[in-house]
């Protein structure tokens, strides 16, 4: 089985990373190969509307025809038994980087149908992990959810299953008297921080240890 965590941060050892890296770990207890790939390394870009992957008897129908430094991994991901995207939170959403990602990965596999149908032909378990500044309470206010909702619903209509887990009031930087920052005090961020990580990767552990069970139906 094989398993694969996309880090769409571009920090390779900050929280999300740290999330991802829980995942794969809880994955790999469970005898899955795994692999994180960080966004950040690739050069590509996002989709281009070419919708060569749509084209009726086309070569191409329900693939990427981009060729960057994206197209190993959609390849790698196309062929997964699981995978986990994971991004910081940046004004209400993800990265521009798992973004372009995201749509290069499930554009080439939605079919405008009615109801929507998805061409990837089998059921894996997939998942969403954010990471953020903001307390659980701020994240609802500012309806960061409803963004995050439509993510997941995406990723199961076109894959069978997705799971979507939220680590609030992560430390954004490591000495915050070297930055112009008044949202909170540091102190007690770094003492909730040190309550609630241990908690959210342990909550990580367990999500990648269920991305290898089978998807029902």
């Amino acid at each position: 089985m094989n398993v694969y965590a996309i880090n769409g941060s571009p920090r390779k050892n900050g929280n999300t990373a740290q999330l991802l890296e829980q995942a794969l770990a809880g994955a790999a207890a469970q005898g899955a190969a795994t692999e994180l790939i960080h966004l950040y390394e690739l050069d590509f870009k996002g989709c281009t509307s070419c919708f060569a992957c749509k084209l009726k008897g086309g070569e191409g129908y329900g693939k990427c025809a981009m060729r960057d430094g994206l197209t190993p991994v959609l390849e790698k991901l196309s062929g997964a038994d699981a995978f986990v995207l994971g991004s910081p939170i940046y004004f209400g959403t993800v990265t521009g980087e798992l973004r372009s990602c995201m749509e290069r990965l499930l554009f080439p596999w939605f079919v405008y149908a009615r109801p929507p149908q998805s061409l990837f032909g089998r059921k894996i378990p997939t998942a969403l992990i954010y990471t953020m500044n903001v307390t659980a309470e701020v994240m609802k206010e500012y309806q960061y959810p409803v963004h995050f909702g439509v993510n997941q619903n995406y990723l199961a209509r076109i894959f069978g299953q997705a799971e979507t887990l939220c680590a609030c009031e992560t430390l954004q930087f490591e000495d915050y008297d070297r930055y112009v920052f008044d949202y909170f005090d540091p102190a007690e961020r770094r003492q909730r921080h040190a309550q609630l990580f241990p908690e959210s990767c342990r909550k990580a552990f367990a999500l990648g240890g269920r991305l290898t069970a089978p998807v029902a139906g």
